[in-house]
């Protein structure tokens, strides 16, 4: 079965390809709604292809465009899907690609280009899969609920995709695959299967105006207040909890002849232990009140983000993965990422892995210098087929229908 999925996979690629070069000609910049329409649509017709149909949804913020979901009809609707993640956005503005000429080119063993392998690669990888397995394991696929999502604003994590997604599961799923690109180094094949949650802070800082020259001892200096208080945000940092605390931006006060009377910084702190988290919070949110020169911080909560901490399902299903890598004689190994993705938001619905998607690198740069320093987006399409014919086999194991 192994060659035959290879060769029907390798015969396949070309049309694959053309669908992803179709797919990275159009920009597609989060808040470019008219791009991030033409790509749903463009998505849409490819697995069109396959029998899948289309629904548009609308997302709730008006700056995104709408949201993608496919399936193919006739299934039961109460059998629980396989969920296949992609995302239609891309973190490119297309002032950004043309200053940059930042476009379908292919070198060598690389394909440039924006979303190559963030994520539209991602999105060819699916029809791939899907398109070979119909021609060499027909039953599966036809008798298999798929349910293909694709966020319209995955680049800022549109949690709205994740309830809509959530909705047309209401007896949950088998899996939940992200076709997130792939790591590809000299021990194998790279997949994640733990993300660290997310918790975003704005610290404020009221301080007192007064004139700089006469009335200096007045004032209450909120810059200076709220600097002497970022050193024991930072020290909230833990490497051995895998905490990490980022203070990203601060800004304050006006002109040089007034005592700056506020000032504000945003963070954010990232784990995988959901209690580590919770505990830097508690540790930050207790810094808020008055300073001893009278100055009064306010500790603002922006947002947040569930980890996704793995565990033994995810493990399990793992194991269908690093089988089929041995069958293919491709070594599989699970990581943890600190990156957020939409697994964090779907993990709920079934045992869940990412990293799924086509091997590439330099995902969301577009320089690229004469000395080859900095190198543009980029994915490799000699990955396309393993990781293909990889996921067919784990499929096979897991998504046949139960007896």
């Amino acid at each position: 079965m192994i060659e035959d999925l290879t060769a029907r996979a390798q015969h396949h690629l070309p049309e694959a390809l053309h669908w992803l070069r179709r797919m990275v000609e159009i920009n597609s910049f989060t808040t470019n709604v008219p791009g991030i329409q033409a790509v749903g649509q463009l998505t849409a017709a490819c697995f069109n292809t396959l029998g899948f149909v289309a629904e548009f949804i609308p997302a709730s913020h008006p700056a995104h465009g709408p949201h993608l979901l496919l399936h193919r009809p006739g299934l039961a609707a109460s059998s629980p899907p396989i969920v296949l993640v992609t995302h239609l956005d891309t973190v490119f503005p297309p002032e950004e690609e043309v200053q940059n000429n930042f476009r379908w080119q292919e070198e060598g063993v690389r394909i440039y280009g924006p979303g190559t392998v963030d994520n539209k690669g991602g999105t060819a990888l699916i029809w791939l899969l899907l398109r070979t397995m119909k021609d060499v394991l027909p039953d599966l696929f036809e008798n298999t609920h798929w349910l293909i999502a694709a966020n319209s604003a995955e680049e800022v994590i549109g949690s709205d995709f994740a309830q809509q997604t959530q909705e047309r599961c209401p007896q949950g799923a088998r899996a939940v695959l992200v076709f997130e690109g792939g790591p590809r180094d000299e021990t194998g094949y790279h997949i994640v299967t733990a993300r660290k949650g997310r918790l975003e802070y704005r610290i404020t800082c009221q301080g007192r105006a007064a004139h700089a020259g006469s009335n200096h001892a007045l004032g209450i200096n909120a810059v200076v207040e709220l600097a002497s208080l970022l050193p024991f945000v930072h020290a909230l940092n833990s490497p051995a909890d895998g905490l990490t605390v980022n203070v990203a931006n601060i800004q304050g006060g006006t002109v040089l002849n007034r005592v700056p009377h506020e000032a504000a910084a945003e963070l954010e702190m990232r784990a995988f232990d959901p209690q580590v988290l919770a505990r830097a919070a508690i540790a930050l949110e207790a810094m808020a009140g008055p300073t001893a020169a009278g100055a009064q911080i306010v500790v603002e909560r922006l947002g947040s983000t569930t980890a996704w901490p793995g565990g033994m399902e995810t493990n399990r299903l793992f194991e269908a993965w690093a089988q089929a890598g041995a069958a293919l004689n491709l070594p599989v190994h699970p990581m943890a990422r600190g990156g957020l993705s939409d697994a964090n938001y779907l993990c709920s619905l079934a045992p869940t892995l990412d990293a799924m998607g086509p091997s590439g690198g330099n995902a969301h740069c577009s320089e690229r210098t004469p000395d080859g320093s900095k190198l543009p987006e980029y994915v490799e399409p000699d990955t396309f087929v393993p990781k293909a014919v990889m996921n067919i086999l784990a499929l096979a194991s897991l998504a046949s229908p139960s007896p």
